[in-house]
C-alpha cells in the first residue's frame, strides 16, 4: 500500500495534500458543472415494421421479383441513407438548426449517424438461409422528442414506399422484357415464314412435303413401270403361241390385237419413264435447296420454342403485376407507431455533475497519493521501523518558525523617526 499503513498514515497524506485535493476536486467539479450545462439530452424513437408473407402460395402464383429480403432492405437502406433524402429530410423538419455553424455535410453526417435500421431474421425452415426478415426495427434519436418520433415515422414510411416502388418497378419490367421479347419472337418467325414461302415458290416447292411427295410418285412409276413390262413379257408370250396354221383370219386377228397390246404398253412405258426420268432429275438437282429448307425449318422451330418460353414468362409476369397491384404480395405493415418519448434516454445533468464530482475526489486522491509515494519521506518513527527495521531513539517535532513581530507602538515610533529624519533609540526586544 505503499506509504499509507494505517488511517493515521491516511490522515497524515490528507492534511499534507489538503490545499492541493480541495483545489483539484474544486477544479473537477467546475469542468463537470460546465460539460453537464453543454450535454444536450437525446430522445429516441423506435417504430417497428412487419414484413408480411404473400397471401398467395409461391408454388400456386409465383413472384418475379428475385433475390431475398434482407437484399432488397439492404438497398432501400442505402437509398434512404443517400445524402439528397437525408438532406430532404433535414429540410423538412429543420433538423439541427441550434447549431447553424455546422456545415451540410456535418448535419448529414450526424443524422446518419443517429438513425438506426435493424432486421430480425425469421425462423429457418431447414437447413438453409432464405434470407428472410421478419421484423424491422426504424430508431431515431434527436434532441427532442417531437422530432424523434417524425424521423423515426419519416424514415418508416419511405421504407415502405421505396419497397412498394421497387417491387413494382421490378414486376412491371419484368413484364415489358418479356412482352417485347414474345412481340420481336412474333416478328422473326413471320418474317421467317414469309422468307420460306418465298423460298418455296421460287424453287418450286408450293407445298410442304413436296419432295417427299416426289420421292413416292417416282417409286409409284417405277412400280408401274414393272407391272408393264409384267404385262408385257404375258403378250409378247401369247403372241407368240399364237397358232400360225389357224385360220389366217383368225391368226391375222390375234396378232394384231396382241400387237396393239404391246404398243400401247410401249407407249405407256416410254411415258412412264419420262415422268420418272424428270422427277428423278428434279430431286437429283435439289440437295442444297432441300439443305436449306431444312435450316429454314430447324430456326422456325427454335424461334416457336423461344415464342412459348417468353409466352410462359410473359404470363407469370402478368401474374406478379397482378399480385402486386391486388397487395397479394410480400408487404410491409407498421405494427408499432413510433410513440412520443416520455423522458431522453441520456443521463440527467444532475447525475453528470455528481460523477464528475466524485471522479474528481478521486482523482485528487490518487494524485496526492502518488506525490506521498514518489516523496520517499519517512515521517513517523512507526514508518522507520517499519521500513528500515530500526526504532528511533529520539524523534524532533518539525516546527515551523514564524518571523518576530514588534508591537504596534514601536512601528509607528520607528516610522515617525524616519519621518523626521532622526535616529530612533534602542527599544528592548519583545523576547526580553
Amino acid at each position: 500500500m505503499g506509504p499509507i499503513h494505517s488511517l493515521d498514515d491516511l490522515v497524515d497524506m490528507l492534511r499534507r495534500h489538503f490545499r492541493l485535493i480541495v483545489g483539484l476536486v474544486l477544479l473537477g467539479c467546475f469542468v463537470s458543472l460546465i460539460h453537464a450545462q453543454k450535454k444536450q439530452h437525446m430522445f429516441r424513437a423506435s417504430e417497428v415494421i412487419q414484413i408480411e408473407r404473400p397471401r398467395i402460395a409461391n408454388e400456386l402464383a409465383p413472384s418475379t421479383v428475385a433475390g431475398s429480403t434482407a437484399r432488397r432492405l439492404q438497398l432501400i437502406e442505402q437509398q434512404i441513407m443517400a445524402r439528397a433524402s437525408l438532406q430532404s429530410i433535414i429540410e423538412k423538419f429543420a433538423l439541427y438548426k441550434d447549431t447553424p455553424e455546422a456545415t451540410l455535410t456535418e448535419k448529414v453526417n450526424r443524422l446518419r449517424q443517429s438513425v438506426r435500421i435493424e432486421g430480425v431474421a425469421a425462423v429457418r425452415e431447414g437447413y438453409g438461409d432464405d434470407g428472410t426478415v421478419a421484423v424491422l426495427t426504424i430508431s431515431a434519436e434527436m434532441p427532442t422528442a417531437e422530432q424523434a418520433q417524425a424521423v423515426a415515422q419519416e424514415f418508416s414510411d419511405r421504407t415502405i414506399a421505396l419497397s412498394i416502388d421497387s417491387r413494382v418497378e421490378q414486376t412491371r419490367a419484368t413484364l415489358e422484357f418479356f412482352a417485347r421479347r414474345e412481340a420481336a419472337l412474333i416478328a422473326e418467325i413471320s418474317a421467317l415464314e414469309e422468307r420460306i414461302e418465298v423460298f418455296r415458290a421460287e424453287n418450286d416447292l408450293a407445298n410442304p412435303g413436296t419432295l417427299e411427295v416426289r420421292r413416292a410418285e417416282v417409286a409409284t412409276i417405277n412400280q408401274a413401270i414393272l407391272e408393264i413390262d409384267r404385262t408385257r413379257i404375258t403378250v409378247q408370250r401369247q403372241l407368240e403361241r399364237v397358232d400360225s396354221n389357224g385360220r389366217r383370219a383368225t391368226v391375222e386377228r390375234e396378232t394384231a390385237e396382241l400387237n396393239s397390246q404391246l404398243g400401247s404398253l410401249d407407249q405407256q412405258r416410254a411415258l412412264l419413264v419420262d415422268r420418272a426420268a424428270q422427277l428423278s432429275d428434279i430431286i437429283e438437282t435439289n440437295p442444297a435447296v432441300e439443305r436449306e429448307l431444312a435450316a429454314f425449318e430447324r430456326q422456325l422451330q427454335q424461334f416457336q420454342s423461344q415464342m412459348d418460353v417468353a409466352a410462359t414468362r410473359r404470363a407469370e409476369a402478368e401474374v406478379g403485376v397482378r399480385l402486386e397491384a391486388q397487395h397479394n404480395a410480400e408487404s410491409m405493415t407498421v405494427i408499432e407507431a413510433a410513440s412520443l418519448p416520455d423522458y431522453p434516454y441520456t443521463s440527467s445533468k444532475k447525475k453528470l455533475a455528481l460523477m464528475g464530482a466524485l471522479a474528481s475526489v478521486l482523482g485528487a486522491l490518487g494524485i496526492a497519493f502518488v506525490l506521498d509515494w514518489r516523496s520517499g519521506v519517512i515521517r513517523t518513527a512507526a514508518q522507520m521501523k517499519r521500513e528500515v527495521g530500526i526504532m528511533p531513539v529520539v524523534s524532533i517535532p518539525y516546527l515551523a518558525a514564524r518571523p518576530v513581530r514588534r508591537p504596534l507602538s514601536v512601528r509607528l515610533r520607528g516610522a515617525f523617526y524616519r519621518l523626521i529624519g532622526m535616529r530612533p533609540t534602542a527599544s528592548p526586544s519583545p523576547r526580553d
